[in-house]
């Protein structure tokens, strides 16, 4: 069985989604997820949603039409307002998370974009949209949370069209990791929720099972910026007090983030971004 049921992490970002966007370094612009300094990032924004400009690229290549783009783990909805503010795409996000749900909507009501994008409360396991629907499908830091990863590029394959494209951007556990990583690794995924922190040639293998290609992989770890002082004041409270049962607190997710610094730091983790095709369309 899963470590976390859906209803867990429902919980989870239930609880927590206010505070990331009222504390988290994203919430000025929805973001629930790591900004990526790659060299033609010039603010804040442009880190946040390197993945939505890295979409916008590539639908600039793509054929005329109104293009439909599917957020799946969507947070409140902030990658597809962006996305429908600079290109004319139409978009669905889903989150398991009502919460979420709920202020994604608000926010692209008063945006202006709900004629053309919308946030549904869901299981990316089961989206409710025929299949071919999507010409881009775009998951960010959520394809870790799944229980069953052969299942999430199952209904990917579904759902992409003809020349579609996933955008996987996400934790992969290295490989080689040694057995001192462990409990660094054991903690990062107790303190965030995830049940799929898997080695790339794994998730590489389940894609193409599912009847996807791999297209391009973009290592983005040297473009994270780890160990600023608010890390390091972190990673000294949490070996102060790591001994405490922390894992159920509301403090759980900032002692899975100090594991996450260390692992990233020593490479027992990498933050990638994974291109992948539906290879018979």
């Amino acid at each position: 069985m899963p470590a976390y049921s859906a209803g867990a992490i429902r919980d989870y970002y239930d609880r927590q989604t206010r505070g990331f966007l009222a504390l988290g370094e994203g919430g000025a612009v929805d973001a629930i997820h790591r900004a990526v300094w790659s060299p033609d990032a010039r603010s804040a924004d442009d880190a946040f949603h390197f993945t939505e400009r890295r979409v916008l690229g590539w639908l600039g290549t793509r054929p005329e039409g109104r293009p439909h783009i599917l957020d799946l783990g969507c947070g409140v909805g902030g990658s597809l307002r962006y996305l429908a503010a600079h290109a004319d795409v139409t978009g669905t996000g889903l989150t398991l998370s009502p919460v979420q749900a709920r202020i994604g909507t608000t926010r692209m009501h008063a945006s202006g974009l709900e004629g053309r994008i919308r946030c549904l409360c869901g299981d990316f396991n089961a989206v409710p949209l025929p299949d071919c629907s999507a010409d881009a499908v775009i998951a960010i830091e959520s394809f870790v949370h799944g229980a069953t990863p052969a299942a999430f590029f199952s209904e990917v394959a579904r759902l992409l069209r003809p020349g579609g494209r996933l955008f996987l951007c996400d934790d992969f556990r290295s490989g080689d990791a040694p057995a001192s990583a462990q409990a660094s690794l054991a903690r990062f995924a107790q303190g965030w929720h995830l049940n799929a922190l898997l080695p790339p040639d794994t998730v590489r293998a389940l894609a193409e099972a599912a009847g996807l290609t791999l297209r391009a992989r973009h290592p983005l770890t040297p473009w994270l910026r780890i160990g600023r002082p608010r890390d390091h004041a972190i990673a000294a409270a949490v070996r102060l007090f790591g001994w405490l049962p922390l894992e159920r607190t509301p403090v759980a997710h900032v002692v899975g983030g100090a594991a996450l610094q260390r692992c990233l730091a020593q490479g027992w983790v990498t933050y990638d971004m994974t291109e992948f095709s539906h290879k018979d369309r």
